[in-house]
């Protein structure tokens, strides 16, 4: 079954390893085959926009799932998470549903699920700044 995605102008999206930019006007693809990587611009991550742990484990699976077989991302993943799980515990069950999706090589579900870690993270570090915004201001005298 063919894939139907549309693209706005000028947006980008990556099918396999090549990046296909869209020219002024919309465009409709059909896009048929099997096991190719397809992601849409909304979706990229990049080096420079990957400013949080979560986000660089986003990254690290993106990359897992856009280049098949570059074992060299396992192991960036696997020190991402390291740190991860250290500082925040309450995110292994998210961290153990994109372990299984990647060991059963599913990288798009596990990209998925990475997307709900970078969520995951957004939420919290909101409670952490709403929590130091109603910390009343101490002065010293």
């Amino acid at each position: 079954m063919a894939l139907k995605v549309e693209l706005k102008p000028h947006e980008r999206i990556i099918i396999g390893s090549c990046v296909i930019t869209n020219t002024d006007q919309r465009a409709r693809l059909l896009i048929d085959g099997d096991n190719i990587p397809i992601l849409r611009e909304k979706d990229i991550l990049t080096p420079e926009t990957a400013d949080t742990p979560a986000k660089l484990v986003y990254l690290a699976v993106q990359l897992m799932y856009i280049s098949p077989g570059a074992d060299a991302d396992h192991g960036t993943y696997f020190n991402l998470l390291r740190d991860i799980i250290t500082t925040v515990p309450s995110a292994w069950p998210i961290i153990e549903a994109i372990n299984g999706h990647i060991l059963n090589g599913d990288l798009y579900q596990a990209l998925k699920e990475a997307k709900k870690l970078v969520a995951f993270e957004k939420k919290l570090l909101e409670q952490a700044e709403a929590e130091q915004q109603d910390k009343p201001v101490s002065s010293a005298a």
